[in-house]
């Protein structure tokens, strides 16, 4: 099979975390989450071990429970690093701060949720291999689902402010106490498909060859 590089290219480089540009009165049919997360699933894992686990929320009550659980959440440690970014003159990131702000104001109005889980919780000591072996079990699927949105129109922003109150949202939605969740996708039809490219300093000035 030989593949359109220049489309393949362009999904790759304008898959944006999208926040400001979501549809919040367009339906998203399950069945377009079911297709994303079967090309998901096909993403490699550490020991061929797929500990993934996907939780799916459209229910329109449990999306406000959890938006508010969000914004709690919010309000604190995330606050802080939004202030501390801007003391530091950090123009960007401050705008990232920012715009994940906004989004709470709405998150309750964003059609699904979905929460990447991963079964089995290492223990506080687990050394660093361990802790890679296993997010690098469950972030790539996660950028597989959110090309695969990309592809059909929809739009999503990785979010973690969730997981300052992990337990209350486990106990929310009943997730088994050795079920350890790992993000929040909030999910919708995007406000137009054109996506520019963002500006990241040029690969060739951060790349080592054989030492650093």
């Amino acid at each position: 099979m030989e593949f359109d590089l220049g489309m393949t290219d362009e999904l790759l480089a304008t898959t944006r975390a999208v926040r400001k540009r979501l549809d919040l009165q367009r339906e998203v049919p399950r069945t377009v989450i079911e297709a994303c997360l079967e090309l998901a699933i096909q993403a490699p894992t550490g020991g061929n071990r797929q500990a993934w686990r996907w939780i799916v929320i459209d229910d329109k009550e449990q999306r406000a429970a959890l938006a508010d659980i969000c914004r709690q959440s919010e309000q604190g440690q995330f606050r802080a690093s939004q202030a501390k970014a801007m003391e530091a003159g950090d123009l960007q990131t401050s705008r990232v701060y920012a715009g994940a702000s906004e989004l709470m104001e709405y998150l309750q109005d964003v059609p699904v949720f979905l929460i990447p889980c991963i079964e089995g919780r290492p223990p506080a000591d687990t050394s660093p291999a361990r802790w890679v072996a296993t997010m690098g079990s469950i972030f790539p699927a996660i950028w597989s689902f959110q090309l695969a949105l990309r592809a059909r129109g929809l739009g999503s922003v990785l979010t973690t402010v969730h997981l300052y109150e992990e337990q209350r949202v486990a106990d929310l939605l009943d997730i088994p106490e050795d079920v350890m969740q790992v993000a929040l996708l909030p999910i919708a039809y995007t406000i137009g498909t054109e996506f520019k490219r963002a500006r990241r300093t040029p690969a060739a000035s951060i790349t080592h060859w054989n030492r650093w």
